[in-house]
């Protein structure tokens, strides 16, 4: 009699496990078909994707092997939960500055640094917007990856019309449905990797807003505007399907500058080929934060961004992708600390402006100003 009882017990249990998972399940399923997830490749777009060199086996793939993480899943999911720096997060609002667009538009050819990868470039009477996030949060979670205080400087309803909208990956931290959502009306052409227009168009892009390119692919904008589509090595993805769209950087020649724009990349020899085939280069903007020993394929450490800078053939350097968002176990100021350190030490010319500081492209200020030590 007690043994029925406790088999009854434990069948009233695995049921309630049940139900619980299936309800999960359920939820999840549901939570996953908002459109924030964006849209897989299809139909002639796919058909054009397959052609592509770096479509192998289903997937987009670096030029070489590249490991998303170097160690066990287990061990990177506990370091990243439990032993983050003390002072991941800044204590009190970040420094940042009141964008002044009237003086914007009395610059020739200024740049403004919106926080991680954002920023908006006024070049030779052209708007051009990068990677932008300006909706608070880099998660589809809500409540996930809140920006840091002081950061969000500006709205996506706040900006002006924009001639050439750069997307360098589909990543959350790099390509934000709300924002993109906004901006659509506001946006002429958007130049993204293969598939990524995917996304766009779910989202209520139209076809002629998208040009889509493959690495190395040079695209004629208009008025002496000239971008080619460079190789980065790193990943991409949304939801379960990963890279089924393609990670890029991108080379912008303008009437009176040549600008290499960086995604997310890990170190590797593209950096070299880059600079050899279309440098030298005004100025390059070059990820540099959100890094890890633990996935050091797929994000560089400062001291590789001084290397990647020197290989492009670049004369400046802007280091970005921090001072917005925790994706990383580092303090908040340590990236540009140590590219600091680092570009100092090797002699390389670096600017590194605080949110919202206007960046006169004729006129760079060429060693750090330490904002973060503020």
């Amino acid at each position: 009699m007690k043994s029925k009882k406790i088999k009854l017990h434990v069948l009233n249990i695995v049921k309630r496990v049940f139900i619980i998972l299936l309800i999960s399940i359920i939820l999840i399923s549901l939570f996953m078909l908002h459109p924030q997830f964006g849209k897989r490749p299809s139909g002639a777009r796919l058909e054009n994707i397959k052609k592509s060199t770096q479509f192998k086996d289903g997937k987009f793939q670096n030029t070489r092997n590249t490991p998303q993480v170097t160690k066990s899943l287990g061990i990177a999911l506990y370091e990243f939960f439990f032993k983050k720096d003390k002072d991941i997060k800044p204590s009190n609002n970040i420094p940042s500055k009141t964008i002044d667009w009237e003086e914007i538009h009395k610059q020739e050819n200024s740049l403004v640094w919106l926080g991680h990868s954002s920023y908006f470039m006024h070049i030779d009477g052209k708007n051009i917007l990068v990677d932008p996030v300006l909706s608070g949060s880099a998660s589809p979670i809500p409540g996930g990856v809140q920006s840091f205080k002081g950061s969000d400087i500006i709205t996506s309803e706040e900006l002006p019309k924009i001639d050439y909208l750069f997307i360098s990956h589909d990543h959350y931290d790099h390509m934000d449905y709300k924002t993109l959502k906004i901006l659509q009306s506001k946006i002429d052409k958007v130049i993204v990797g293969l598939g990524v227009g995917a996304h766009l168009e779910s989202w209520g892009y139209t076809t002629n807003q998208i040009i889509e390119a493959d690495w190395w692919d040079e695209i004629n904008l208009a008025d002496g505007f000239k971008v080619t589509i460079t190789p980065a090595r790193h990943f991409s993805g949304r939801s379960i399907w990963t890279a089924n769209t393609l990670w890029v950087s991108f080379v912008l020649q303008t009437p009176q500058h040549n600008l290499y724009l960086g995604g997310d990349s890990g170190y590797d020899t593209h950096f070299k080929e880059i600079g050899n085939k279309l440098g030298p280069f005004d100025l390059a903007i070059l990820e540099n934060g959100q890094y890890d020993l633990g996935w050091k394929y797929i994000h560089m450490m400062p001291e590789e961004v001084i290397q990647a800078t020197k290989d492009l053939k670049a004369n400046i350097l802007f280091p970005v992708h921090s001072s917005k968002f925790v994706l990383a176990n580092h303090s908040w100021y340590e990236p540009l600390d140590r590219v600091s350190t680092a570009a100092l030490k090797e002699k390389q010319a670096i600017t590194t402006p605080m949110i919202g500081e206007i960046v006169n492209l004729k006129s760079i200020k060429t060693e750090p100003n330490y904002w973060w030590k503020q």
